[in-house]
């Protein structure tokens, strides 16, 4: 079984492979042109260089009260003493002025002690200025990643390893195979497709191995997310949601990249592997309970497997189906307080392209979750049967 189990996942990783050759080979003229060397481009000025990231940490801060309005009404200057803490000029100080404009989003108001990104202008035998860019905020981030796993392996044992291992995989497809194909002009929905189903085969046989439980899930697990995407491509296409629900979306018209978008379906594509998550969970969770109960019954008649497998799916839909909208809900809240200061009407809000684009997205999930139940109970029941 073990054997077997390297096989999928050797020839898995040769599949990836092999695909992110192929669509870096797929470079257009702009990205063979920024390869190639400048000379053969004589006419063409060679571009400034960016600034160089740093870490540093703050020495002192201070805002200077008679320096206020000196770059414009409402902007303040925070003197900022800092030493940078990586690369090259590790070790030097620096004196910095650090704009504040009275605006949350944009201000990067810093105190002493904390640790930062910083830009660096010019070369580093020639400094020419240092800017504040943003917090750093990745060294929580590992902490809190690296918590995640160590918990999972230690109270999950081998399957918590397992986990580790698939959830390294999904990332793989995501960064080598979804995200460079839709930036070559492959189709998002197709692609989102693709990933459910090589996602939903890996992380299956990897962690429970080739059986009558994984197959029951697996088939119960694509049911459900097929049935959510055509949901999704239904309502959506009928209500003419546009994809521009969100800011990022918009910027993608934006990019360097000369990629004319499917908007539309970035936004389905998205609703599909979003989906994924929450009827795996429950596809598992049903074969599990089915052959858990066949291992303590071997002898249990047919309907009455199917109708214990029923109990435990009305359990998890009740729960899992609320834990979506939940999830959901929780990202719109800045917008729902908009809605409850300015008090639209009902039918505005509800036909804004945002929440209409987020009342499909938890629905279509939902449903999909639905039908993972009584999809995984058949195919369960009948395997279970048919293969004592």
């Amino acid at each position: 079984m073990i054997k077997k189990a390297m096989i999928w996942v050797l020839l898995f990783l040769f599949f990836i492979t092999s695909f992110s050759f192929a669509a870096e080979d797929r470079s257009n003229p702009q990205e063979q042109m920024a390869a190639a060397p400048m000379e053969d481009f004589p006419d063409i000025q060679e571009p400034m260089a960016e600034p160089t990231d740093a870490r540093a940490v703050v020495l002192e801060a201070e805002i200077n009260p008679e320096r206020d309005q000196e770059f414009g009404a409402g902007t303040y200057i925070q003197e900022v003493t800092l030493e940078i803490t990586s690369g090259e000029l590790k070790g030097e100080v620096f004196q910095v002025d650090n704009i504040l404009m009275g605006n949350p989003v944009y201000d990067v108001e810093v105190e002493e002690g904390d640790r930062i990104l910083v830009g660096i202008e010019g070369s580093m035998d020639n400094v020419e200025g240092v800017h504040i860019k943003d917090y750093a905020r990745d060294t929580y981030l590992y902490l809190i990643i690296g918590l995640f796993l160590v918990l999972l392996v230690i109270i999950g044992g081998i399957k918590g390893l397992k986990s580790v291992i698939t959830i390294g995989l999904t990332l793989v497809l995501i960064v080598r195979v979804l995200i460079p194909g839709i930036l070559q002009g492959y189709s998002p929905i197709l692609l989102a497709v693709f990933i459910s189903i090589v996602v939903t085969l890996v992380t299956i046989f990897i962690i429970s191995g080739f059986n009558i439980k994984s197959f029951s899930a697996i088939i119960g697990i694509l049911g459900g997310v097929f049935i959510a995407g055509i949901i999704t491509l239904w309502i959506g296409s009928s209500a003419q949601l546009t994809g521009f629900s969100s800011e990022e979306a918009m910027m993608l018209l934006y990019i360097p990249q000369d990629v004319e978008f499917n908007i539309r379906g970035l936004l389905f594509a998205g609703i599909i592997i979003g989906s994924l998550g929450a009827v795996m969970d429950v596809g598992m969770s049903i074969a599990s309970s089915l052959q858990e109960v066949k291992n303590a019954n071997p002898e249990i008649a047919r309907r009455d497997l199917m109708r214990a497998g029923f109990n435990v799916g009305r359990d998890i839909m009740g729960t899992m189906a609320n834990t979506l909208i939940l999830a959901y809900t929780g990202s719109a809240i800045p917008l729902l307080i908009l809605f409850t200061a300015y008090e639209p009407s009902i039918t505005e809000i509800i036909n804004l392209d945002v929440i209409a684009t987020e009342i499909v997205r938890a629905l279509a999930g939902s449903i999909g979750l639905i039908m993972t139940v009584p999809i995984t109970v058949f195919t369960g029941t009948f395997l279970f049967e048919r293969y004592k």
